[in-house]
């Protein structure tokens, strides 16, 4: 309380005394007024009551002040008593002129700027913790102590299970890269890197964890499965070019030198000798127009020429167009029928996908002697199939089988002159036409290959289909 509450105080106490004063001052003038012959005690008497009387009024007026003050300060402790709460919108009384209502008046102000920070603390808390969840990384934040501090949703994703504020994080994550980070961060204070593969099934993370300066660790997990599908499919690829490039050039190198090193070749054999060269440079052709046709389906920049095409047309000239093929391999091109309605489709693209899939099915339908082409309308899609009675696909194919470069019997297919490619462009130009496509097969009952396109706006139009 200050100086100045304090001479309040000590005025109102010296006022009290003078009033007193005053008081028997009066009435002892009285009393030697009117009983001038009284004895001492009959003084002494009344000078008591007299103190007594100015006793009873100083003191209600000493109490009520003090009880005044009192209720004040108790008011004082109650709000700094819910200001420690966390109630920060806690207020004081209405402002008077004194020196308490000074403190008050402080007081409230100090609550308010106080009500200010913490909401503009909370609010930028919020936004943390926004920006935070709505990133790719999972982060995560430790204590000195190993325990959770927070972390954020895309982190919970990955945990599988809930991390919780408080427990130690070995409870929630069990990889050994993670944990050793974070305790190389803690222990060493020293920003530390790793590689995680058993947090969450089939996908790899990169882990950074570094030390806060306030104690404890940040860990910060990108996901990176991509990357390495990437450069794993990139690596797969490249070790594939070269495999299926070095065999035939290492077929011509051999002719070609044979030839070469002898002085008088005879013409039967040159004739054979340049056959074999010939069919090895058109296979490498053909894997070279075909890498170039792989290439331009997967480029962003590939663009389709959509019209309305009947998917009926699109079966017939797929049938009309490659029927001369196919007779020559001995095998019988047959239509099961499809319906008039259009379809959303570029025509150079669909000859593209019949042509790869009938030639497909020839390599293997040549027991059977016929395919089947046809197509059937669905609620908003047509689905064409493409289907032979061969030897059929196994089960654990059919997931891969258009994977670039895959094939199901190799000797076969380097026998006929595949690239391994011809299926993995299929289904890219089927992506880019808004289709899928998948096979379906029974061993000893031939393969079926299955691709849907959208049909056009108003397109569902006819009936009839087979397969």
């Amino acid at each position: 309380m200050t100086h100045k509450f304090f001479t309040k105080l000590l005025a109102l106490f010296v006022l009290l005394l003078i009033l007193q004063t005053a008081i028997m001052e009066f009435v002892f003038r009285s009393m030697v007024e009117q009983t001038a012959g009284r004895t001492l005690h009959l003084l002494w008497r009344e000078a008591l009551w007299s103190g007594l009387i100015a006793l009873a009024i100083a003191i209600p007026l000493a109490a009520w002040a003090a009880r005044r003050i009192s209720d004040r300060l108790r008011q004082v402790v109650d709000f700094a008593r819910r200001i420690a709460d966390g109630d920060l919108s806690a207020r004081l009384g209405e402002p008077g002129d004194d020196e308490l209502s000074s403190m008050e008046t402080a007081l409230n102000q100090t609550a308010e700027r106080l009500g200010q920070n913490f909401a503009e603390l909370e609010s930028r808390r919020q936004e943390l913790a926004a920006m935070l969840d709505s990133m790719q990384e999972g982060v995560v934040a430790i204590t000195p102590e190993g325990f959770v501090r927070w972390s954020n949703a895309v982190m919970q994703r990955i945990a599988g299970t809930q991390i919780h504020p408080g427990r130690p994080l070995v409870h929630s994550v069990r990889d050994p890269e993670l944990l050793a980070c974070i305790r190389g961060a803690l222990d060493r204070r020293e920003v530390c890197f790793g590689r995680a593969s058993s947090l969450a099934t089939g996908r790899v993370f990169e882990i950074n964890a570094a030390p806060l300066p306030s104690g404890g660790a940040l860990a910060v997990l990108h996901d990176v499965t991509g990357i390495e599908t990437a450069q794993k499919s990139r690596r797969e690829f490249v070790a594939n070019v070269s495999h299926e490039l070095r065999t035939p050039l290492t077929s011509i190198q051999g002719y070609v030198e044979t030839l070469i090193e002898e002085p008088n070749p005879q013409p039967e054999t040159t004739r054979e000798f340049l056959g074999v060269i010939l069919k090895n440079a058109t296979r490498m052709n053909r894997l070279t127009e075909d890498l170039l046709a792989l290439a331009s389906v997967e480029s962003p920049d590939y663009k389709l020429s959509l019209h309305p095409q009947r998917a009926s047309a699109l079966v017939k000239d797929a049938i009309d167009s490659l029927g001369g093929i196919v007779v020559d391999s001995g095998v019988k091109l047959q239509s099961a029928g499809a319906p008039d309605a259009l379809v959303m489709a570029d025509p150079d693209a669909m000859n593209q996908v019949f042509g790869n899939l009938i030639e497909n099915s020839m390599k293997y339908a040549k027991g059977s002697k016929r395919i089947r082409v046809g197509a059937r309308l669905l609620d908003q899609e047509v689905q064409f199939t493409v289907q032979d009675y061969g030897p059929g696909i196994a089960s654990e194919h059919l997931e891969r089988i258009f994977e670039r470069f895959y094939r199901v019997d190799k000797a076969r297919s380097r026998e006929s002159g595949g690239t391994g490619l011809g299926l993995a462009i299929v289904k890219y130009i089927v992506q880019a036409h808004g289709g899928h496509i998948w096979a379906e097969s029974e061993l000893g009952k031939g393969a079926a290959f299955h691709f849907t396109l959208p049909l056009a706006p108003g397109g569902q139009q006819g009936s009839g289909g087979g397969l």
